[in-house]
């Protein structure tokens, strides 16, 4: 087999792990892919490339596969999602002052109760006429959707108590240690870069916000995976055998080495093994602590692309208004991800393939068998903090049970 041209665009991210690793392992070569990855330094440049058609897939923000696909801010372009690179791997990090008020430094809290204190130091800056002021990746990110949720959440508005403005995450530490923001929400490595500089605290991570949130994915043009769709499969494969390597902790140390390179990451092996292993140091100073799943990269389908993480991303939207609730919209942003792809390429492999394509968001509260359509699957809880839960066939009662929002 001649190996395909394949160029993949990527952020410097722990999360980019599996394509590297597709590619470093040599998990792509033997699918037949000369895949070639290109770094860049912010999502804007990174959905450009993909659209222009300089890269034909990217390591990319879900709800921002979904904006680009209903044209917010943009001329539409249809986008797909075969592929989930990852679950969670973000953290919300505040300058150390805010931070002594409202948690317990060095490690994880209640992260319910930090909400209230967060809540309560808001409205004295918002009095003083200081609002705190947070960094997000960008507009339509997991991780603005979720900080807000989580906010909303605690009882602050965001959009009249906080100020949420944008910073490309390899500087968003930066922006911290000067001053320009209050707290950031941002993958790693960029949060331990962060702590370790003496810029930032860590007061919670997102897994702690919702246990199983959706995080990066593999995006493609619509119309470039119809036309492409063995190498579509093929490089879904090599991306699902990256993720068993991922999760393997004799290769950690291995890992960590390859995505701190130059060409990578560019960073601390030390700091990105942290992540990798769920360990993370909260506070300058202090030990590391587990974080169970702070990271999911493989397990329990977590690259499954369930069509009810789209539909929550689109109410996350809502509440942010950023799209008005539309039934045409709402199944546009559905249809961005793309399970039958997912399936036909790993039915080869004989894993665990989901027999249903969405599901009750926030529902599992234990351990859940679920139908198959081959081999044995069981997810683990996937609760919101909050306790709520998300039917995407019950759209309308979810986003009335935020009120004004």
């Amino acid at each position: 087999m001649s190996d395909t041209p394949f160029r993949l665009g990527f952020l410097p991210l722990v999360d980019s792990a599996l394509p590297i690793l597709a590619r470093e392992f040599g998990f792509a070569e033997a699918e037949g892919i000369d895949l070639t990855l290109v770094r860049d330094m912010s999502w804007a440049t990174v959905n450009d490339r993909l659209l222009y058609g300089h890269s034909d897939a990217a390591h990319l923000l879900a709800p921002l596969a979904i904006a680009t696909t209903l044209g917010l801010g943009r001329p539409a372009m249809p986008l797909s999602v075969p592929f989930v690179l990852g679950l969670n791997g973000n953290a919300v990090t505040v300058r150390g002052d805010l931070a002594a008020r409202i948690t317990t430094v060095g490690g994880p809290g209640d992260v319910a109760a930090i909400g209230q204190r967060l809540a309560e130091a808001a409205r004295a800056a918002r009095d003083a006429g200081k609002p705190l002021r947070f960094g997000v990746v960008h507009r339509y990110s997991s991780h603005n959707y979720m900080l807000r949720y989580w906010l909303i959440g605690s009882g602050i508005d965001p959009d009249r108590e906080v100020e949420i403005v944008t910073v490309a995450p390899p500087f968003a530490a930066d922006a911290l240690a000067e001053g320009e923001v209050d707290g950031i929400c941002v993958g790693e490595p960029w949060n331990s870069v962060a702590v370790d500089r003496g810029a930032g605290v860590i007061v919670a991570v997102t897994s702690q916000i919702w246990l199983r949130g959706v995080e990066k994915v593999l995006a493609m043009r619509t119309e470039r995976m119809e036309e492409q769709r063995d190498t579509t499969h093929r490089l879904i494969r090599a991306l699902y055998r990256a993720g068993q390597a991922f999760v393997d902790p004799a290769r950690c140390e291995e890992i960590a080495r390859v995505l701190a390179r130059s060409e990578y990451l560019d960073g601390s092996a030390d700091l990105i093994r942290h992540a990798i292993s769920d360990r993370i140091v909260f506070a300058r100073g202090a030990g590391a602590m587990h974080v169970p799943d702070f990271m999911f990269q493989h397990r329990e389908a977590a690259n499954f692309p369930w069509i009810s993480q789209a539909a929550w991303l689109y109410a996350q939207m809502c509440l942010a208004r950023h799209v008005t609730p539309d039934d045409a919209a709402y199944q546009t942003a559905q249809r961005v991800f793309r399970p039958d792809v997912y399936r036909a390429a790993l039915r080869p492999l004989g894993v665990p393939l989901p027999g249903a394509s969405s599901k009750l968001e926030g529902g599992i509260v234990g351990g859940l068998g679920v139908g198959t359509t081959q081999g044995r699957l069981i997810l683990g809880a996937d609760r919101f903090f909050d306790a709520r839960s998300f039917d995407p066939e019950a759209l309308d009662a979810y986003l009335a049970g935020f009120g004004d929002g």
